[in-house]
């Protein structure tokens, strides 16, 4: 999703390149800070397990209130193919971030600690193996989003 963001900020929400960078940037930002949150909340008041469980559910949230955000026809009453409402898709566009953004709060820093406390202490080298194949996962699957996006954006299917 981040690897379209700004072109759905530039192309559907027909924003500028100045406000689409600042609220991209923004965005992410929140996404790294929230884990702060969502760390007093595991280690305060609802465990790890809980934590991931529900702000799983709050993320999931925000990725379908961005997706119905980008319908053109909520909002087309007169069916030219331009939505007339585009204040709904803004409003709709930062709810979904920011519940996108809370919901990654809970899961960064609870996942990789709920995967560690899966080994006793005598096990280093497992742990070690595992944050090491857990980090690589991450990132390796982050470029190849990154690279296969775009790809997948420009590529367009003809069904007959």
């Amino acid at each position: 999703m981040r690897a379209v963001l700004v072109l759905y900020f530039r192309y559907f929400l027909k924003w500028d390149d100045d406000l689409s960078t600042s609220i991209y940037h923004t965005f992410i930002a929140l996404c790294y800070l929230t884990p702060i949150l969502g760390a007093i909340v595991a280690d305060s008041w609802l465990g790890k397990f809980k934590t991931i469980v529900y702000l799983s559910i709050v993320y999931t949230v925000g990725q379908v209130v961005m997706a119905v955000s980008a319908i053109h026809d909520i909002t087309d009453t007169d069916r030219d193919g331009t939505p007339d409402n585009m204040t709904f898709h803004v409003a709709m566009s930062m709810v979904g971030l920011f519940l996108i953004a809370l919901g990654t709060g809970g899961i960064k820093p609870c996942v990789a600690a709920f995967g560690g406390d899966q080994f006793e202490d005598h096990q280093e080298k497992q742990r070690s193996t595992f944050f090491s194949i857990f980090y690589l996962s991450i990132n390796a699957g982050s470029l190849l989003s990154t690279v296969i996006t775009p790809i997948l954006r420009g590529t367009t299917i003809t069904l007959n």
